[in-house]
C-alpha cells in the first residue's frame, strides 16, 4: 500500500531500506541522517491520518514546561510511558522545556528575523534517567510580502533527534513540536526534523506492516 502521508513515509523507507542492528533494547531496523520536511498540509494529514493520543500529549508538554519529574504525577493523567524510568525523570524532559515558556516571551517580544532562538535539549555526560532523543528545537521568524505590500511573519521550526522510535516517539514529538510552535503564536510555515538515527524495533515491524496497509487499531511495544 502506497504511504498516505510523509510519516507513513518514513515508516516504509525503514521497512523498504532499513538496516539491521542490535542494542541492548534488542534489534532494530534502521536508517541515518534522514529529513522529514512538513508543512502545515502535511502536519494535518499525519494528525488525520495516524491516531495519536492528543490529549495526554498536550498534557504532558503542560507538564514538561512546569518542570514536573515525578513519574507519579505524570501516571495520574494518564501518561504511563515513563514508568520505567522509576520515581523521578532526572536530567530528562523536564529539566530542558521549563525553559520554553521564557523563550516563547523573548521571540514574542523580539520578533527579530535575524536571530535564531533555541531550545537545547540533554546535557552530554549526566545523569540521567532517560536522555531526551529531541537534542535541539530552533526558531526561525521569515518575513513576506504580499502583492499588496503586505509584510507578514511566518513561523519556521527546525529540530534534530539524535535517536527517533519511528513507531511510538516520532509522531509523538512530531505533535510536541506543532503544540509548541502554536505557542508561539506566528503563522507556521514548516517544521523539519533531522534525523540521526530513526528505526522500528524488531517486536513492532509486523504491526508497522499492519499499519501501512490499512488495519486499525494497531498498538506498538515500548521498547526499554
Amino acid at each position: 500500500m502506497k504511504p498516505t502521508n510523509k510519516y507513513y513515509q518514513v515508516l516504509a523507507d525503514i521497512l523498504d531500506n532499513g538496516r539491521t542492528q542490535t542494542n541492548k533494547k534488542g534489534s532494530i531496523k534502521y536508517l541515518t541522517n534522514q529529513v522529514l520536511h512538513l508543512t502545515p498540509a502535511d502536519l494535518l494529514d499525519i494528525f488525520e491520518t495516524h491516531s495519536i493520543a492528543r490529549k495526554k500529549l498536550r498534557t504532558e508538554l503542560q507538564m514538561f514546561e512546569a518542570g514536573i519529574t515525578a513519574t507519579e504525577q505524570y501516571r495520574a493523567e494518564g501518561i504511563t510511558w515513563w514508568d520505567y524510568c522509576g520515581e523521578q525523570l532526572v536530567n530528562s524532559y523536564p529539566t530542558y522545556f521549563r525553559k520554553f515558556p521564557a523563550l516563547v516571551e523573548k521571540i514574542r517580544k523580539e520578533m527579530r528575523e535575524s536571530k535564531n532562538y533555541v531550545l537545547f535539549l540533554g546535557e552530554t555526560g549526566a545523569k540521567t534517567s532517560q536522555q531526551p532523543c529531541l537534542s535541539l528545537v530552533q526558531f526561525q521568524i521569515e518575513s513576506t510580502t504580499d502583492s499588496n505590500g503586505q509584510t507578514t511573519g511566518s513561523l519556521i521550526v527546525s529540530a534534530y533527534q539524535r535517536s527517533s522510535d519511528a513507531s511510538l516517539g516520532l509522531p509523538s514529538d512530531i505533535y510536541h513540536l506543532y503544540l509548541m510552535a502554536r505557542e508561539i503564536g506566528i503563522p507556521l510555515k514548516s517544521i523539519t526534523l533531522f534525523l540521526a538515527n530513526v528505526h522500528i524495533y524488531e517486536s513492532n515491524l509486523l504491526n508497522t506492516f499492519r499499519l501501512l496497509n490499512g488495519e486499525k487499531d494497531i498498538k506498538f511495544v515500548l521498547n526499554v
